[in-house]
């Protein structure tokens, strides 16, 4: 049996293929211990089935982050209000965004958002709360992204120096700009807070139709000890909650 826990991203099924309803009780059924990105009016509704929250956005935006210092104020304030609704509602990642690169060099992009996240680091650390920033890419969904590459994020992590802030490990965006998955895993793990998964091309289900092998993916992150969430972010093809037990037996490992 896997060592780490299952969540299911929320906007990736509701509202065009279940109701909030139907996907709490379906991820309770299965036996996923989380949901995550679900707005704050269906927190309730979560924990009502039994269901933690893995990680939710901890700031705005994607676009204008953590790389850009003007932003620093507002992020900060957000973060804030964030961390003490995580700690009250036990939710254990807020996720954080570089932000676009807008011709920034590497060096300068990686030192203003270690700047960014070490403001609220230490009250993320007493509330028992990861901000976990989110690596995508910039081929395909998000041109100009600046944290793009897993060196990047995990240079970032270092000089912020905290237990509380970590890498956003996004395994359908990694392959896309770099491949090389599992040894990936195996030489970064510490600086991994967080999975999220899908399959490659198209952000759909984690089956034969797609390139990447998800069991010994989901064999060598269980190897390294981790025992945070793996979060599944895809969009089914054809009816959920089967796209969703399939997901979750495939990363079980029983």
């Amino acid at each position: 049996m896997s060592s780490y826990l299952q969540s299911v991203s929320w906007w990736c099924l509701t509202p065009h293929l279940l109701s909030p309803l139907q996907l709490v009780r379906a991820a309770a059924d299965i036996g996923y211990a989380a949901v995550e990105l679900l707005p704050e009016e269906y927190w309730a509704l979560a924990k009502e089935h039994g269901l933690a929250i893995a990680s939710v956005n901890g700031h705005d935006s994607i676009i204008d982050g953590l790389n850009q210092r003007a932003n620093h104020s507002r992020i900060a304030r957000e973060l804030e209000t964030k961390i003490a609704k995580a700690e009250q509602w036990q939710i254990a990642n807020l996720i954080c965004f570089s932000g676009s690169r807008r011709e920034l060099d590497d060096a300068e992009g990686i030192e203003a958002t270690a700047e960014g996240l070490q403001q609220a680091a230490r009250q993320a650390e007493d509330a028992g709360v990861t901000l976990v920033l989110e690596l995508l890419n910039s081929k395909v969904d998000h041109p100009d992204y600046h944290a793009d590459r897993t060196a990047w994020a995990v240079e970032v992590c270092r000089q912020v120096g905290s237990p509380a802030v970590k890498v956003l490990y996004d395994i359908y965006h990694m392959q896309i700009m770099e491949g090389d998955i599992i040894r990936t895993i195996e030489a970064v793990h510490p600086w991994i807070g967080h999975y999220h998964t899908a399959g490659n091309p198209g952000r759909a289900d984690l089956d034969d139709k797609q390139e990447l092998n998800y069991r010994p993916i989901f064999q060598a992150i269980a190897a390294t000890g981790y025992t945070g969430y793996v979060g599944h972010e895809f969009i089914p093809r054809e009816e959920p909650i089967a796209a969703l037990q399939q997901a979750f037996d495939l990363a079980q490992l029983d």
